[in-house]
């Protein structure tokens, strides 16, 4: 069984609380010095520029490990060619606690095209080139050399979404457990804010780190073992334990047939009861779950498939159980996800003593993540949607842990009496989903037995609460506050949950959009949207209406600005070219546009690379196959039709058109999508200029 952890600030403070907290966490001997310190309990080794904010996961960790009572260092973005800057603090009395940043560190430098960036904006003045490729690895090896016998705790982004086997993009392979690669001793994963206190409070008691196998939250190496005997099996392809569509009790909600609710084994399914020994809200099942090894999901697409399956459907707190993957000679262990923050923890963690500004060493810098944040607040984590392109289900998970009214409404203040330059405009108040302040199942019994992929698709699950009065109410007093003028609502509204409040999308509205709004239809094609489990575009029209409705009330002029993905696995050209017509339609020629890039542990990325959809259950043979663009020329073409405004995108397009027997499109007419001839002076060469100019967004 687990630990069951306490209030996340009631343990003992550990003896160095008897120093002040530090006005930034010291990045040199000299601001060591200035602190009183001789050396520091825990040096955390950032990927990114060092900014004292509770945006940034290392400021986070870091603060609340010195509320803990610890002297906590930071090394930001050190030379990795060699240990020396890993030595600059000295040795670490507990241990090395290693991020890549706020980001994977492959994601940061690379294109979903493979091109390498030029600009990284978590880095001074946007400069790239300032991490390296798989920065946790080479991070922790060089940890290592600096202090060979020093224990190392990898956490972050780029830990927790490759803590297993996973499919690596840049690589084109399957790659093993980060774990291992980095040799580290546990691997933190999620919200780590539990699991990293207890455990420097463990090391500084004396245990060491192979004696702690009892949290939420990590990942552990060990020696292979017959696995069989001590572990459920998830199955195999040929038969998964899934509850039949007719079988499934109505009051558990509405479930699509293409994914439904699992039930744990040994769980009668139509009369909802704890296993022997087995409390969801408590703790797991005494029993893991092996998953397919890592040699099998590298050379078998429907065994990777199915194991990203199992892995998804094990994200739920309440009634996840233990995985375990065995890599050769070890088996990886992985716990389940830790138990959400309360409002009261949260609200905690939020209010450490930042100084919400860049270290003083960027004086002068312009590091555009900071530029970006620095007037916004995060009111919430999680997200129960399920896209799955997206990985936040794997890492935040999916219940929503939200702040107080009181606490968002002092970190406004904050931001007022610290941060430089507010105007009295607060760029963006939110959370990866905006609108899902407080909201989560409304029976709590239900939840602890929920494997539902996704909260809101096809519609929104019948137990689920979509009301929006807290975050109205919060919306109000935040505008009310003295001094504030404006509180925009930036992005992240799922406008699939907003159609259920009226009275939330009047408010938001009238008062919280600066003209523009962004929203994620992501497509317009029933086929790709399954895939991706978003609402079909009667759900957008819907919300549309309701927008230009309220906009017209309001006596504003606003406009919607909708987000497509190309290229997304169970695209076909015809659906691309039915969204493009669309666009056309719609009067739509966007600027920039997103082609699926298939993030670590993400469904859709287990989709790109095997050719199989972990939706649906996969037989022996494999599963439901999936048209998957993949190619350079063919994610090009896709990306294309998204830009079919720009000329230099025509001879591409017009040759796909032609091989697809739709030269129908092709002609002058406003009913067309591109000309049948290419105009002189433009197309690859010469018309870069006026085709920029020409594909500017523009709202209807």
């Amino acid at each position: 069984m687990y630990k069951e952890l306490p209030h996340l600030f009631s343990y003992r403070q550990y003896w160095a609380a008897c120093f002040a907290p530090a006005p930034f966490l010291p990045m040199s001997p000299r601001e060591m010095g200035e602190l009183g310190w001789d050396s520091c309990d825990i040096i955390l080794i950032s990927g990114d520029a060092y900014i004292d904010h509770p945006s940034f996961g290392a400021a986070i960790i870091g603060r609340l490990l010195e509320a803990q009572g610890f002297r906590v260092g930071i090394i930001a973005q050190p030379d990795w060619r060699s240990p020396d800057d890993f030595q600059t603090l000295g040795k670490p009395n507990l241990f090395f606690g290693i991020t890549a940043g706020n980001m994977d560190s492959m994601v940061n430098r690379y294109t979903a095209d493979g091109k390498l960036r030029s600009n990284d904006a978590y880095s001074p003045d946007d400069a790239g080139g300032r991490r390296p490729d798989r920065a946790v690895i080479v991070y922790s090896q060089r940890a290592r050399e600096a202090y060979k016998n020093t224990p190392i705790i990898i956490g972050g982004i780029e830990a927790s979404l490759r803590r297993l086997a996973h499919y690596d993009y840049w690589s084109d392979k399957v790659r093993r457990s980060i774990l291992l690669d980095a040799k580290a001793d546990i691997l933190i994963y999620g919200n780590a804010e539990r699991a990293v206190v207890d455990i420097a409070h463990r090391l500084a008691a004396g245990e060491k780190p192979e004696q702690i196998r009892d949290l939420r939250g990590i990942a552990y190496a060990a020696k292979a073992a017959a696995t069989g005997s001590d572990c459920d099996s998830p199955g195999t392809v040929e038969r998964l334990n899934e509850l039949p569509e007719s079988e499934r009790p109505p009051r558990w909600g509405d479930f699509s047939a293409q994914d439904g609710s699992m039930n744990p084994p040994g769980m009668d399914p139509r009369r909802p009861h704890y296993r022997s020994g087995h409390s969801p809200r408590g703790s797991s099942s005494s029993r893991p779950l092996a998953l397919p090894s890592y040699q099998s999901v590298r050379t078998d697409a429907a065994q990777h498939a199915h194991a990203a399956r199992v892995i998804r459907k094990e994200t739920n707190p309440w009634n996840a159980r233990t995985l375990v993957q065995n890599h050769g000679d070890k088996d990886v262990w992985v716990t389940p996800p830790p138990i959400p923050l309360s409002s009261d923890e949260l609200d905690s963690v939020y209010e450490l003593p930042f100084a919400r500004a860049p270290h003083p060493a960027y004086d002068g810098s312009h590091i555009p993540a900071w530029e970006m944040i620095r007037f916004s607040v995060n009111i919430m984590r999680g997200c129960f949607g399920g896209c799955t392109f997206c990985s936040i289900t794997e890492h935040e998970g999916r219940i929503i842990q939200s702040r107080s009214p009181e606490s968002v409404l002092r970190e406004i203040d904050a931001i007022k009496e610290k941060t430089a330059g507010f105007t009295g405009v607060i760029s963006d108040l939110g959370g990866p989903s905006a609108n899902m302040y407080r909201l989560g199942c409304k029976d709590k019994q239900i939840e602890a037995h929920c494997r539902r992929m996704s909260c809101l698709y096809p519609r929104a699950c019948r137990n689920l609460s979509t009301d929006h009065e807290p975050l109205i109410n919060l919306y109000r007093q935040a505008r009310a506050q003295p001094g504030i003028k404006k509180v925009l609502v930036a992005s992240g509204v799922r406008y699939d949950l907003a159609i259920y409040s009226k009275s939330y999308v009047r408010e938001l509205v009238t008062h919280h959009v600066g003209g523009y709004l962004k929203i994620a239809p992501e497509h317009t094609e029933p086929g790709p949207l399954e895939k991706m489990l978003k609402p079909g575009m009667d759900v957008y029209y819907r919300f549309r209406e309701l927008f230009e409705n309220y906009s017209k009330r309001a006596g504003k002029e606003q406009y919607l600005i909708p987000y497509f993905i190309a290229a997304h696995p169970g695209t076909t050209d015809e659906d691309m070219l039915n969204l493009a017509l669309w666009l056309k339609r719609n009067g739509f020629r966007p600027n920039q546009v997103q082609a699926f890039l298939p993030a670590p542990m993400a469904l859709a990325t287990a989709m790109y690379h095997t050719g199989y959809n972990p939706l649906k259950p996969l037989g022996k043979d494999g599963g439901e196959a999936l048209a998957t663009a993949k190619g350079l020329r063919k994610r090009r073409l896709h990306k294309a039709f998204l830009r079919y405004h720009d000329p230099e995108n025509w001879p591409l397009l017009r040759d796909a058109l032609k091989k697809m027997g739709r030269t129908d499109v092709l002609g002058n007419s406003k009913h067309h999508l591109i000309p049948n001839h290419q105009p002189a002076g433009t197309g690859s060469s010469g018309e870069g200029r006026r085709g920029k100019k020409a594909a500017k967004l523009r709202g209807r």
